[in-house]
């Protein structure tokens, strides 16, 4: 008794012809099926390569592309010369070109032979199956698939579209239940020749002739009508990333091959010659009657996945810059955003950079320029603070700036004169606090030398501009730490909201504030909202102020900063 092998192969050749030989030496028939895309020059070729080895032969060609039936055609083809040609062999092993066994391929015989009347092919319904890829489980049955996916995706698209808009459904031959599963499968001879010998198989290779993949659902559809045992398993080790796309194995992931225990894997990179010098040597000493267990190196590619598709907190790179929402973190790290501080308060960055030993910036999205921690014209990881190069993405200039400086808290200033600012992006960001005064870009008007007529009309344009900032701040979407506090309602106790926000930068949570910013004078700043509505201007975001201090108020000292006990 032997175990027959198919291979289906389309490139690589010489990789191919290297395998080949190593499955007929150890004694099994090999029958090899070469795509009908490859040239007959260079199929002649590797025909006459392999021609003084009686094991191993080629069978009729076909075309074979991928989700197409020409993949099921060549497999028929190749399975009906292996079961006319080797009648010993009494379980028929289906692989392609880039497949490499992993163990002596004694052990695959007589794991086999073992399990005489066993059949291992993946098989589940459609309802049971979690990698179907593309929107497509159950109609992919049910549908006509006349256009290749990868050639023609507009057309493949279209007709989907019109085929549900007509409600157009196939029927399914009688006899058959769909299933589904891997293409590389192991059956024995008695079931494969029964699918091949079928009387209803020119039905069902109509049928199946318009399905979408119909090698991954053909044999194992067919199997379940025929087989008296079947295993829903494959003996290839054949993993998947989170698109469908089949891992690529290198050298660097042969330890990796090794605690798999299966018997073959595929995709083998064609040039990793660790791999195949490995694993195709002389099985002396190297035999272990253990298991295949896959299993053992899921928990590996489940955090390659994970990787690959959330990355690390905050990093963006060429390799990867996800979609939106597929974020592993916005930003790698926490900051806070001030809004109207500096306005207010005449030295409140080197106070704040005093209080809580963090990196304290101006207006990173001012218009002139990124205002760096003293003046600096380039920041950690070659961050310019030119205008132009900022605004291209503001919001890779925030991530990169946070990424950058990764160990320390960073701070910057926001106001309504950034409009370059992503907004919307930082009060969706969890690792942002945000702290807004306001109504305060009105204080650098108020204490300018403009005419007033030009005052009022940029006191409307950056009202506006910071009412759609806040509304921004207020949607339910946003996740940052958001505090708002109206301009008059500020400096009415300052120092209560300035511990608040000290206390969740955390530096040290044990100190209290010593000292406080100093505020700007407003002594005349009531007067001077009053002028702006009497000129039809309404300023409603700093709150009420009055037009003149009460009588005891103007007597009082200005008021100088105090210690919080």
């Amino acid at each position: 008794m032997s175990v027959g092998i198919l291979m289906l192969v389309h490139t690589a050749l010489d990789r191919a012809e290297q395998v080949a030989r190593h499955w007929a030496n150890a004694g099994c028939p090999v029958v090899i099926h070469v795509d009908k895309k490859v040239p007959r020059k260079t199929y002649d070729r590797f025909v006459a390569s392999c021609s003084d080895h009686s094991m191993i032969v080629f069978c009729k060609r076909h075309s074979c592309e991928w989700g197409m039936w020409g993949i099921v055609a060549a497999s028929q083809s190749a399975a009906e010369l292996m079961l006319e040609q080797f009648a010993d062999v009494h379980h028929i092993y289906l692989s392609s070109g880039s497949c490499l066994p992993l163990r002596p391929v004694q052990e695959l015989k007589d794991y086999l032979a073992a399990r005489p009347r066993t059949d291992f092919i993946e098989s589940a319904t459609t309802a049971d199956v979690p990698w179907t890829v593309g929107g497509l489980d159950h109609e992919r049955f049910t549908l006509r698939f006349p256009f290749s996916w990868k050639k023609h995706r507009y057309l493949f698209d279209k007709w989907v579209d019109i085929q549900r808009f007509v409600r157009f459904k196939r029927t399914i031959p009688k006899g058959i239940v769909p299933h589904m599963g891997s293409q590389w499968w192991c059956l024995t001879r008695q079931t494969l020749s029964a699918i091949l010998q079928d009387p209803d198989r020119e039905v069902f290779d109509k049928f199946f002739k318009r399905v979408w993949i119909p090698d991954e659902s053909y044999f194992q559809t067919l199997a379940r009508v025929y087989s008296s045992n079947i295993e829903s398993r494959s003996l290839t080790l054949s993993k998947f990333d989170f698109q469908g796309k089949p891992h690529i194995f290198y050298d660097d992931h042969l330890q990796l091959l090794r605690r798999s225990d299966c018997f073959v894997a595929r995709k083998i990179w064609p040039n990793a010659e660790k791999i195949y010098g490995g694993f195709l040597r002389s099985p002396e000493g190297a035999i272990k009657m253990s298991e295949p267990n896959p299993a053992k190196i899921d928990r590996i590619f489940a955090k390659a996945v994970e990787r690959r598709t959330k990355g690390r907190s905050g990093l963006y790179m060429q390799s990867r810059f996800p979609n939106e929402g597929w974020e592993n973190g916005m930003t790698f790290g926490r900051y806070s955003v001030f809004h109207g501080f500096t306005e207010l308060f005449e030295d409140f960055e080197p106070w704040l950079a005093r209080a809580t030993g963090t990196r304290v910036h101006g207006h990173l999205y001012a218009p002139e320029r990124a205002e760096f921690e003293g003046g600096q014209r380039v920041l950690n990881g070659a961050l310019s603070d030119s205008p132009k190069l900022r605004d291209y993405n503001p919001i890779a200039f925030l991530t990169n700036l946070v990424w950058n400086t990764r160990g320390e808290r960073q701070c910057f200033q926001v106001g309504p004169r950034d409009e370059g600012a992503p907004v919307w992006f930082i009060c969706k960001d969890p690792n942002a606090q945000i702290s807004v005064i306001s109504g305060a870009w009105a204080i650098p008007l108020f204490k300018s030398n403009m005419n007033f007529a030009d005052i009022r009309k940029e006191a409307a344009r950056l009202q506006k501009l910071e009412s759609d900032q806040l509304k921004a701040l207020r949607s339910p979407y946003a996740k940052a730490r958001v505090r708002i506090w109206s301009l008059a309602e500020f400096i009415e106790a300052p120092m209560e909201p300035l511990q608040a926000i000290i206390d969740e930068i955390g530096t040290d949570p044990t100190r209290r504030l010593a000292e406080a910013p100093k505020m700007t004078d407003l002594a005349g700043f009531g007067q001077f909202l009053q002028n702006l509505k009497n000129q039809g201007m309404h300023p409603y975001l700093m709150g009420d102020f009055p037009v003149t201090q009460a009588e005891n108020e103007q007597k009082k000292p200005p008021r100088k900063p105090y210690l919080v006990q």
